[in-house]
């Protein structure tokens, strides 16, 4: 079983750069997004660079967009293309558009490693692009130039391992189901304030991981519209997120492990994880991508083995049992002598090993369970203090490294 905890929780502050043009700036689509999370108790730091008709090639090149790039710890960027670059033919779009997509996403990432570029994928024109529609016919209609945006947004989010807003399907979702909801302004390209508010409500669900029918504020809209909106947000973005690879690149904790006895070599089998944290169940604990432990215990002791794998703030864990098996043997009580006993200064603690060659440790754990000492054996005897133990009984393990014998 994997648990996630992380940055997806109520009242989180995420930090959000908007890089486009006038379709990310008309109607304040930032600050309408702001707005959004703001009324689930999630806050936004908001900034964004919005000139118009900019396409990705000038925001790579210009000094105020690196500028806002660098400006801070971005948690997103989001990149928005000229509205109609990315739908045409692919080969203008393999030199004009992907390599300058690549170029912006490794300056976000140079930044700050743990910031995620955000692919604002746009829509269609309402009745396709006639601008361009004699020498490129597959934009003529909506359907044509809707379908090229989509496939290319997704395509610049997959080769650059960064999320998709999917606006655009947001918008195609609702003109099939609620046709009476107008999304265009009346350049028939624009958005109006309704196609604004299914952007931010997109834009929510992709920062967040939240169901955006929880959203309260309307931007001024009726009640069934903004209703059908989030509907429609939730049914593409919220309820399908890993198709927008949102979760695609989290960190996943996993691991095998092979034994000889009480003798474990575990393999880090995690994916996305850039540091590690492993709880063996005995009070031990190592940072050790691939760790080798030595458990002390009986034949037949079980032993709760975790693993946390974390990359920027997110969380995985996986827990799974061990058992120590043939190879560990009870040492005789006799082998062992422990004294003054009860104490309340100190104790000393004689072993016959049966093994003088190998490492021998003492751990001493309350009645919890809880690992309160733990010292190697230094020539069969070891002395310390309980003077600053709570008063209470304590059981003891002895064992050696090669876990060849144990006492308790």
């Amino acid at each position: 079983m994997f648990l996630m905890v992380g940055m997806f929780g109520y009242g989180q502050t995420t930090r959000v750069l908007f890089i486009g043009n006038s379709y990310t700036g008309v109607n304040n689509l930032p600050q309408m997004t702001y707005d959004v999370a703001l009324s689930t108790n999630d806050t936004l730091i908001i900034d964004s660079h919005t000139p118009g008709g900019q396409r990705l090639m000038n925001h790579a090149s210009s000094t105020q967009a690196l500028a806002k790039i660098n400006s801070q710890q971005w948690d997103y960027v989001v990149l928005q293309a000229q509205s109609q670059e990315p739908s045409w033919p692919i080969s203008q779009v393999e030199t004009e558009v992907y390599p300058y997509a690549k170029q912006l996403c490794d300056l976000i990432r140079a930044n700050n490693t743990c910031s995620m570029p955000v692919f604002y994928m746009t829509w269609g024109r309402k009745n396709g692009d006639a601008s361009n529609c004699a020498s490129w016919p597959p934009v003529c209609t909506y359907v044509g130039m809707d379908s090229l945006l989509n496939e290319r947004y997704q395509a610049m989010g997959k080769d650059n391992d960064a999320f998709v807003s999917p606006v655009g399907a947001v918008w195609h979702y609702i003109r099939e189901n609620y046709p009476q909801i107008e999304l265009y302004n009346a350049d028939e390209s624009h958005p109006s304030v309704a196609g604004s508010y299914a952007a931010a409500c997109t834009f929510y669900s992709v920062f967040l991981r939240k169901d955006p029918t929880f959203i309260t504020v309307t931007a001024g809209l009726s009640s069934i519209e903004a209703k059908n909106i989030r509907a429609s947000v939730k049914y593409i973005v919220y309820d399908d997120l890993v198709k927008w690879n949102i979760g695609e690149y989290d960190p996943v904790a996993d691991f095998s492990y092979t034994q000889s006895g009480s003798s474990f070599d575990f393999s880090n089998l995690s994916v996305n994880a850039t540091s590690y944290w492993w709880g063996f169940g005995d009070g031990d604990t190592s940072i050790v991508e691939n760790p080798h432990h030595n458990f002390i215990g009986l034949v037949g002791e079980t032993f709760s083995v975790k693993l946390k794998a974390e990359k920027c703030g997110l969380l995985s864990e996986k827990n799974d049992t061990v058992t120590v098996v043939l190879g560990v043997e009870e040492l005789s009580e006799s082998k062992v002598n422990l004294y003054p006993n009860p104490s309340c200064n100190s104790i000393v603690v004689e072993i016959e090993s049966p093994n003088p060659n190998h490492d021998v440790q003492i751990r001493v754990f309350d009645l919890n369970g809880k690992l309160v000492f733990k010292k190697m054996v230094q020539n069969n005897q070891v002395v310390f203090s309980v003077s600053n133990f709570p008063v209470g009984m304590y059981t003891y393990i002895i064992g050696d490294n090669s876990g060849s014998f144990i006492v308790e």
